[in-house]
This record gives structure tokens, sequence and C-alpha cells, in this order.
């Protein structure tokens, strides 16, 4: 959520900024702006909504040589013009952006800013305004007064600073935000994602918490917040233009839902060789000598725990444990002797999650990251990582990662089965599965017009729906049901389905759609099939996915069969579908539904 771009030493830093904040849209937001300075002259637009809304105000005069820009996704203060980045101080002589929430904004504007008028609602605002009182009143240079502020300033952030009297250099510090240094010909930048400036170049320079950087456009200097400069190496990413673009699909969802047989092909290339699966031994050595394993995970990454949670119990002969992130955080229950902590996250950044792991760290218990983005926070800052080689991905609602990431976790297993001598790891081809995993999805991408059609006749004006199953397709339902609710907007519960009659059955009357997922053995889906009767006999409308084998000729959408650990991945596919044509025909944007960030970089 939220995005920052800058540029220091371009003639056209607006097209890079404009460029940067068109990259960074994915991530949510309600407002956008952007800070241009051509030597001594300055300007700041603003507008509500979407970029195509700011760059409508941009006349041929909003240009120059450096700026700062930014898209807000709303915390303090509602999304208003006044609200939206950049923010200045009282004279205007300093403009900053800022991603995170400063804890103690209102202690700040209290001790500091009593006597300071204020445009809006935000933290940054009271940010900007101390820098500038810093300077105008103590008489510090503009170095340490942003050093100062930041000593003072209690919270998450990633700050983007300027002066209008030094047009050419652009002030950078994090505590808990993301953000990189951009390395250009003649020219540097400054991004929340390598995506925003991939355009650009592909040489990045990390910044760590509690780090303060200087921009020109020709050096970067790296500090600590007492002044001792810090060495550090740049990095290339592993991005292209071409995997960042929509190509010729209309939305980004789309495509990476039809990307999903690739990503299992690439998991089998990253992960074997001569056709053995291969993990890191560290990796494996740490799940051997863990006497219980905890997911930590939120969204979807935490249903892709779930999915993920019998085969790995099968496989490597230990208990599995989920935690939502945002409540271990401040509830982490007793652990036992020998955890290892598994923080699944495709963007690497979940604020809720490196909560955790910090905590983690200072008690010293081993970590393993999963995650889609190689140089993240939650990669660096844990004992080992594992890559989702998914891809980058674009669309609020998350696909393509949710199936990577049960993929891994099955490597994962797999690897530290075979390690062990587990017989089940030992019967279980991985490998071959997976090949017929890609398979399998590919046969649903096939029947997208049948799955539109049986949408349009039961998700096209409804309020409410529910998912059923059992086993792993619970786990499904749980994760099908987020999808349909996040950007459709219908309220959708996914349920275990003999819960129905514990509570849940009282909702049920006419007209109101449940989608039911059959997957597990005969006996299992029998007990499903009854739960459809019930739900049918009070007046539901019910549509059935189901596997192959399993199913009846009155069902709706069929999947060929996979091996029941990976059926959380094939059964899940055609969900993401149901959720995307219901999306359509209501008339509602795929990509960026409302309220929602793809990236969470605030607790």
């Amino acid at each position: 959520m939220c995005g920052i771009v800058g540029v220091v030493g371009n003639r056209n830093a607006t097209d890079i900024l404009m460029q940067g904040l068109e990259k960074l849209e994915y991530r949510g937001y309600d407002s956008a702006g952007v800070y241009v300075a051509n030597g001594d002259k300055f300007s700041l637009v603003k507008s509500v909504g979407r970029i195509a809304d700011l760059r409508s105000k941009l006349g041929i005069d909003v240009a120059g040589t450096a700026g700062i820009g930014h898209t807000r996704w709303a915390t303090h203060g509602k999304p208003a013009e006044v609200n939206a980045h950049p923010h200045q101080s009282a004279t205007k002589r300093f403009t900053l952006v800022h991603n995170g929430v400063i804890e103690n904004f209102a202690e700040i504007k209290e001790e500091y800013l009593a006597d300071h008028s204020l445009l809006g609602q935000t933290d940054t605002e009271i940010a900007v305004h101390l820098i500038g009182k810093l300077v105008d009143e103590e008489g510090l240079s503009v170095l340490e007064a942003f050093r100062k502020a930041l000593l003072i300033i209690e919270g998450s952030y990633a700050f983007a600073l300027m002066d209008a009297q030094d047009s050419e250099t652009i002030y950078v510090a994090k505590n808990k935000s993301p953000l990189l240094i951009g390395l250009g010909d003649g020219y540097n930048m400054v991004c929340s994602d390598a995506m925003a400036m991939i355009r650009e170049t592909n040489e990045y320079m990390e910044i760590h918490d509690k780090e303060l950087v200087i921009v020109t456009k020709d050096s970067v200097s790296v500090q600590d917040y007492v002044g001792n400069t810090i060495e550090r190496d740049s990095y290339i990413a592993e991005l292209d233009l071409s995997d960042i673009g929509k190509g010729t699909y209309p939305y980004y969802m789309l495509k990476e839902i039809d990307e999903q047989p690739t990503v299992m092909r690439k998991l089998i290339s990253a992960y074997s060789e001569d056709s053995q699966v291969i993990v890191e031994p560290d990796i494996v050595k740490a799940v051997q000598e863990a006497d219980r394993l905890y997911i930590i995970a939120a969204g979807t990454s935490y249903h892709a725990g779930f999915a993920a949670k019998n085969m790995l119990e099968a496989l490597t002969n230990t208990p599995v444990e989920l935690g939502i992130a945002s409540e271990w955080g401040y509830s982490q229950p007793l652990l036992s002797q020998k955890p290892l902590f598994i923080f699944i996250s495709q963007s690497g950044e979940t604020a809720d999650s490196r909560q955790v792991l910090v905590r983690a760290n200072q008690m010293g218990i081993p970590s393993l990251t999963i995650t889609n983005v190689p140089g993240s926070t939650l990669s660096r800052e844990a004992t080992h990582t594992m890559l989702l080689h998914a891809g980058p991905e674009i669309a609020v609602a998350s696909t393509k990662a949710y199936t990577a990431q049960i993929a891994t976790l099955a490597f994962l297993a797999k690897a530290v089965g075979d390690a062990d001598g587990n017989e089940k790891a030992k019967d279980f081809d991985l490998l071959h599965e997976l090949s017929i995993v890609a398979q399998s999805i590919e046969a649903s991408l096939a029947e997208k017009d049948v799955i539109a059609k049986k949408v349009e006749g039961l998700l096209a004006s409804t309020r409410t729906a529910f998912y059923i199953g059992r086993g792993n397709d619970y786990y499904v339902a749980m994760e099908a049901s987020l999808k349909l609710k996040e950007i459709s907007y219908i309220q959708c519960e996914g349920f275990a389905a003999g819960e129905l009659k514990h509570g849940t059955i009282s909702l049920i009357e006419d007209g109101v759609p449940v989608i039911a997922l059959i997957s597990s053995d005969q006996a299992i889906a029998a007990h499903t099939r009854g739960n459809i009767q019930e739900v049918a006999a009070r007046g539901a409308n019910v549509l059935v996915i189901v596997e192959e084998g399993l199913a009846r000729e009155t069902d709706d959408i069929k999947v060929v069969p996979v091996h029941p650990y990976l059926s959380a991945i094939s059964m899940v596919v055609p969900t993401q579908l149901v959720a995307y044509y219901a999306t359509l025909q209501r008339g509602l944007d795929v990509d960026k539904p409302r309220n929602l960030a793809k990236s969470v970089t605030v607790e």
C-alpha cells in the first residue's frame, strides 16, 4: 500500500515520476501527487482518484530535472487533496512523501507544532512541519534537521524529502517500510518497488531500517542516524518490462491466472536436478531439527499454509500450526521446544509478518521465508529463503502466487521426507504430479466460456454467497470466498460443509448461491453431496466444482484429478475464474478493488 517514486538529475523527471507511479498502481491507493523542481521553479500537483486523474491535471509547465511522487492509501485522514502527498512545511521550503504510520504524531504535534496551522489530517504533514521547524527555528542544516526528526519520530516510515533551496538532492530514510535506490546513467532514483523504475534501470541499492541516504544525480551516500557512513553494494533486479505488462490481456488478474501452468513448470525447473527434488540442505536440516512448524501468514498466504498443512505433516512427520501474523504480533501462543517459523508472503514486505519475524530473531528462533521477491525485507531478515519463481504479480487479488506457495511448500515437504526416508515421500513423485497439475490447470482454463456463463446465472446480481467443502476443499473454500468478496464485493464465506447444520444453514434461503467443492475420496464426497442436498432443499442455487472421477452428469464444472496433496492448486483455479467473471459482470475493476492494497506495509 502507498508508493514512493523520486528522481534527481534527469530532464524528463515528470515522465519518470508518472511512469513510476503507474507501475505502483497495483499496490492500492486513493490519491496521488507529484512535486517537480526545475532549478528555482517548482510545481506541486495532487489529485484524488486514479493516476489518470493526476495526469489530466499536469500542464506543460510541470517539468524539471528532479522530483518526488506518491500514491496514497488513506490511513490518517480521508481521501482528499489536502491529505494527498506530497506535503509541505509551513514555509513550503520542504516537501515530503511518506509511506507508513507515525505512531507518536499526536505527541509531536502537541510538543513541537502547537502553533502550526495544518491543512489536512495526515501524520506526514506533521513530519514535514517538524523538519521545517527544526531548520527555521533551531538553525539546523537540512541534514541535521532530518536526522533529528528521525530520532523523534516513532513508527514505520519510508521518507523522501526535497529542499526548495537545493533542488538537486533527495533525502531518504526508512524504518519497516520498503524503499530502494535506483541507479541510472547520470541520474538516480528512489522507489518503493523495483518495478516502478525498471524502465529506467535494473541496478538497485537496498536501504536497511534506520538508515539515511543522500541522493544526488552523481552519488548515493548511506549513513546511520549518527552520521556514520555505510558501504553498500548494488544488485541487479531480475525483472523484465515484459513481466510487468498486460500484453494483450484486458486485466492483470486474467493474465496471472493463465500463467499458472507456466509457474508450475518454472518451479519444477528451479527445485529439481536430474529428476530429483533439490532444496538447500540447510533448509532441509532446519525442518528436520524442528519439533513443530509454525506457518505465519496473512490473507491468501494464510490460506496457502492451510492447503499445505496435511501434506507437510504427512511428509515431514512434524506437526504444523498456522498463525495469523497480525494476531501473533501481539499474542504469541506457547511454543514448542524447537520451533521453526515459516513466513509466507507474496511481497516479502508484509508488516504484520515482519513484526513476528523481528520477535523470532530476538528469541533466536530459526525462520524460513517463502516469498516471490528476492531481497525483500522478510527474505533478508529470515534465516532461510525459498522463492516462488512466479514472476511479478500485479493484480491485487493473488492467484499465481497462492498456487506457487502451495507448490513450493510441496518441494520443501518432499525434500525433507526424502532426507528422512519417509515412505509417503518416497511414493510421492512430485515432479510428475506437478506436471499433471499444470495439465489440469490448462484444462480448466480451456473452460472459461463455460465458467463465465455459469457465473452470469448465479452471481451477477446476488448480495451473498457461500463456498462449502470438506478436507482440503474446505481450505480452498476459504481462499475462494476471499477472492470473490475482495474483487466482486459479494459477501461470501467459506465453510466446512459439515458445519452448516451447526448454525450457518440458518442463512440459506431461496436463491442464495452455494458453490460446493468436491475433490476428496468417495466417502468424504458422499458427505458433501449430503450437504448439497440440505442447502438445495432450502432453496439454494448450487454450483458444483468437482474432480472428474467423482463427478455426476449434473455437476457444473469438472476438474482433471491430481494427487490429493496438490488438489488445492487445481481446485482453486475455477474459483479464481468465478471471481473474475463475477466481477466483470458486475461492472467492477478486476485489478484494483476498493480499499485494498497489494502490499500491506503497515501493521
